[in-house]
C-alpha cells in the first residue's frame, strides 16, 4: 500500500488525543506501520488540537505535509473546515463530527462561521468525499468521538480497518469506568 496520510483536528476536551490512539492500534491491528504525533497549542483553554497519523512502509517523518491528507478527521465544524482548505489533497475524504465552538472572532461578528453547505462545497472543489455525522441523543457529549469513530469503521476508509478493528481497540484503551457506555454508542452509530 502506498502512504495514507490522515490528519485529524477538534477543540483541546473533545478527544482527539484518544481518538488518534484507537486509530493508531486499530491500524497496527490490520498490519499497517503507523507513524503518529499529537500537537496540543492551547487544548487545556479550548484550543485547536491536532493529530498526524501517516501509514505506509516508506514513512520516515509522522507531520502530514499541507495539501497531502487523504483523510481529514474533525470533532468541530470550523477546525475541520480550516484543516481541509490546508491539508486535504485532491480526491481525499473529509469527515467530521458536526458541533459548533465558535471562537471569540465568530462571537464578535469579526468572521463568519461555515455552514455545512459551504464545508461540502469546499470539499467539492477538491473533488473529495463528505461525511458528517451527528445525534443529538447522545448519553454523554464527550461520547461524540466515540460516534464519529463508529462511523469511520463503517465507511472503511482505512484500508483492512473495519468496524471489529476499531472496536477492539477502544475497548483496549477506554478505562473501565466509561467502557459499557461508549461501546453501546459505538455499536449503535456503526449501524
Amino acid at each position: 500500500m502506498k502512504a495514507l496520510n490522515i490528519y485529524l483536528c477538534g477543540v483541546g476536551g473533545q478527544g482527539i488525543g484518544l481518538l488518534a490512539e484507537v486509530l493508531i492500534r486499530a491500524c497496527l491491528a490490520a498490519g499497517h506501520r503507523v507513524k503518529g504525533v499529537d500537537t496540543h497549542g492551547l487544548a487545556q483553554r479550548g484550543g485547536s488540537v491536532v493529530s498526524h497519523l501517516r501509514l505506509g512502509e516508506h514513512v520516515h517523518s509522522p507531520l502530514v505535509p499541507p495539501g497531502e491528507a487523504d483523510l481529514v478527521i474533525g470533532l468541530e465544524r470550523l477546525e475541520a473546515y480550516r484543516a481541509t482548505a490546508e491539508m486535504l489533497k485532491d480526491e481525499g475524504a473529509v469527515i467530521f463530527y458536526d458541533v459548533a465552538y465558535q471562537p471569540v472572532h465568530v462571537r464578535l461578528k469579526k468572521a463568519a462561521y461555515p455552514s455545512v453547505e459551504e464545508f461540502e462545497a469546499l470539499v467539492r472543489s477538491k473533488h473529495g468525499r463528505f461525511e458528517h455525522v451527528f445525534t443529538d441523543d447522545l448519553p454523554n457529549a464527550r461520547m461524540q468521538n466515540v460516534a464519529l469513530l463508529a462511523r469511520i469503521g463503517k465507511l472503511e476508509w482505512i484500508p483492512g480497518v473495519d468496524g471489529q478493528c476499531m472496536e477492539t481497540s477502544l475497548r483496549e484503551v477506554l478505562p473501565s469506568r466509561v467502557a459499557d457506555d461508549n461501546i453501546r454508542v459505538f455499536k449503535r452509530m456503526s449501524r
